[in-house]
């Protein structure tokens, strides 16, 4: 056993009441019933937290039954112990026990779905290298059943080397208690022999361990073997010393010759499955129902793409509709309890910071989350359901063309609602280059917060002239979506020609069965999102938000003129404020846009987020609560420089509409950035290099028309 395997560093953000008498990995492939077995016997006890350095998160749950406790860990979905994805990295470090600040597991649960024994025993066999105790839970043995597959569970224990076969249904909880039985005694029992499906390797790998300076499992000599020096496994390579080099090249060159190692494994190890698949499986004609029929026509390329737009089409309007009642209470409810506040409070500073600072910063933050909780349930059914595979495989043709795979489809489409739940929608792109590239061309997407801005400029400077059959502002409208779509995907190509720059991975995936999604299992998963959107990208839009107020707030004006009206003297004090001295401060930068102190003051005050501007507008032009009604506009019209000149024409508008458009003023959208890539870079980057071609857009904009 390696060092980093025989030392047990606690897991710093599980609490639990004692210590775990044994931590069980959960391992299993992609769309397996992994994690609804997981939440099946893990239920409310558990934790999301994030291995360290990176940013896959980490599923611990516990499992408490006569006396014990017992850690589950959920690992990411994983096709074997060959990493083809930054997340199944992840997962065979801590298998290994080389993943710095986790424990290697006790012992393994190995996940496989009853209706793909294929794919699935071919990593059970590699698990059963790992001399730890492992079992095996056969998942969807209903599904299995159904359509014709009889599975001797005996007879395939017998094959794995004698070790437990669990046949459950996560999705009812059939077969759940037996499984629990066995995995509160699984660390304490001997660790299985191997299944000798490949005696040469097992024998070269046993050769190798004499020149170990420190003991190794004959698993990781094997990787070693198969996967080359890379990565993780120059670990391997060390602790055999320089004198094993030439035996290894000796061995690499006997088992596999002129053939590419992975694909030896495969055929050796698939040999080795279909022999004991033609002993312990047995097919029937299955009954060709009609859930058959419209799975086959689903399938099929045409009807499908029709039927994903029909599925994304619900999905959006969702988004839209269901979120919009419940956001505008929440916004009813933060201005109410603000004014309540401010009322009790008296005037001052205090009053100010926690009316205008600590409710708005905190209403701020949770009138994201219907959205939020209604896209992730959406995708969340999909998932479980098996459609989410098929949306992917029909979308990838068309998004290899800018360097995307089909997976980033669905982030994409969800951005338009709210860039911040269609950046943690990217969670389900394994590839880490599509996953960034998509993460940062989402926010380009327009979203819901721009509407308001759109709607007001649009309402007061478009004439609402036809054209034919379309109207003008609709056209204007409908170019700023196309101008965002079509600069989300340009960004997208740009990165993944340069900075992401890397061979395109192979997109290969086993349509699952439609299944019926299992409302607990959906439920965990959604409070599990709503948590981390809270507590992560909360408390940076919250500081944010409080930083926003005191730049408004101070300093205080002392020389208002006191016949001024309420709405006047806000104005008044905006402009005596930081926030107004740094319009005016920046006001030259932006003049080439045509943009004054005022507009700059807005815009300065809208980057934590950009619903922000109708009200800072509101009160520069001391129109009040009335900022999004006609008086705003007529004020907007009218305003002048100290020259005359009006200062809202058609050019500085619609290069003003580009500017939002493009610019990423979005603190919300900035923080999951951080979040889901694990880096403050790729943020500034997003907020430079948008806020760059905003800049640029407008300037053309204003300087052309």
């Amino acid at each position: 056993m390696s060092k980093a395997a025989e030392t047990r560093i606690p897991l710093s953000d599980i609490s639990v009441s004692r210590q775990p008498n044994a931590s069980i990995a959960v391992v299993g492939g992609p769309n397996s019933g992994k994690s609804t077995l997981f939440n099946r016997l893990t239920g409310l006890r558990q934790r999301i937290g994030n291995y360290p350095g990176v940013t896959v998160e980490r599923h611990v749950g516990t499992l408490k039954t006569d006396g014990k406790t017992i850690e589950l860990v959920d690992l990411p979905g994983t096709h074997g112990l060959s990493a083809h994805s930054f997340e199944e990295q992840i997962a065979i470090n801590v298998i290994f026990g080389r993943m710095e600040g986790t424990q290697p597991p006790d012992a393994i649960l190995a996940v496989v779905d009853a209706t793909n024994l294929y794919q699935g025993l071919f990593l059970v066999q590699q698990l059963l290298e790992l001399e730890r105790p492992v079992v095996v839970a056969l998942t969807m043995f209903d599904v299995a059943d159904t359509s014709g597959l009889n599975i001797d569970v005996a007879a395939l224990s017998a094959h794995l080397s004698g070790i437990p076969v669990c046949p459950v249904v996560a999705t009812t909880g059939k077969g759940i208690n037996e499984l629990r039985n066995v995995l509160v005694d699984l660390a304490d029992q001997p660790a299985p022999a191997p299944a000798e499906s490949w005696p040469e390797l097992s024998a070269a790998a046993e050769q190798l361990a004499r020149f170990a300076t420190v003991p190794l499992r004959r698993a990781e000599i094997e990787r070693l073997l198969i996967d080359g020096a890379a990565g993780a496994n120059q670990h391997v390579l060390e602790c055999l010393g320089a004198n094993a080099a030439a035996e290894i090249e000796r061995h690499r060159e006997k088992l596999f010759g002129f053939d590419p190692p992975l694909a030896k494994e495969a055929r050796v190890r698939y040999g080795w499955v279909r022999k004991v698949l033609d002993e312990v499986q047995q097919t029937v004609p299955p009954f060709y129902s009609w859930r058959t029929r419209l799975t086959e026509w689903i399938n099929r390329p045409v009807p499908g793409t029709i039927g994903l737009f029909l599925v994304m089409a619900i999905v959006f309007q969702a988004v839209f509709a269901w979120a919009t009642p419940i956001m505008d209470l929440i916004d009813d409810g933060t201005a109410v309890l603000g004014s309540v506040v401010a009322a009790g409070l008296g005037d001052g500073a205090l009053a100010s910071l926690v009316s205008d600072g600590i409710i708005a910063g905190v209403g701020s933050v949770i009138i994201f989350l219907p959205q939020i909780l209604i896209l992730f349930l959406f995708i969340i059914l999909l998932e479980d359901s098996g459609y989410l595979a098929r949306a992917a495989y029909l979308m990838d043709r068309a998004m290899r063309l800018v360097g995307l795979s089909g997976q980033s489809i669905i982030p994409m489409i969800s951005s338009f609602a709210c860039a911040v739940p269609g950046i943690m929608a990217t969670r389900v792109i394994p590839n880490r280059r599509d996953r960034i590239a998509t993460i940062i061309a989402a926010p380009f997407m327009t979203c819901s917060a721009r509407l308001p801005v759109y709607a007001l400029l649009i309402a007061a400077f478009v004439p609402a002239q036809a054209i034919g059959f379309l109207n003008l502002q609709g056209l204007v409208l409908f170019a700023l979506y196309m101008f965002g779509i079509i600069a989300g995907i340009l960004t997208a190509l740009l990165l993944r020609k340069t900075a992401l720059r890397g061979p395109k991975p192979p997109f290969a995936l086993m349509l699952p069965e439609f299944r019926r999604p299992n409302i607990q299992t959906v439920m965990i998963q959604l409070l599990g999102r709503a948590k981390v959107f809270l507590y992560r990208a909360g408390t940076v839009i919250f500081s944010v938000a409080v930083v926003v107020w005191a730049l408004a707030y101070y300093p205080r004006a002392t020389d208002i003129d006191p016949t001024l009206t309420e709405n006047q003297a806000s104005a008044a004090q905006l402009e005596q404020s930081w926030l107004g001295r740094a319009g005016k401060f920046v006001e030259p930068a932006f003049e080439p846009l045509g943009w004054d102190w005022r507009v700059s003051s807005a815009v300065i005050a809208g980057f934590p987020a950009r619903e922000v501007v109708i009200a800072v507008l509101g009160t520069v032009y001391a129109v009040g609560d009335e900022a999004d009604e006609a008086t705003l506009s007529q004020r907007l019209k009218s305003a002048t420089w100290p020259d005359g000149r009006l200062v809202f024409t058609f050019p500085m508008v619609i290069g003003l509409l580009i500017f939002y458009a493009c610019c990423l003023q979005c603190a919300a959208t900035l923080a999951v950035i951080r979040r889901e890539t694990n880096t403050w870079r790729w943020p500034a980057f997003a907020w430079l290099y948008m806020t760059s071609i905003g800049y640029v857009g407008a300037l053309l904009a204003y300087q052309l028309l």
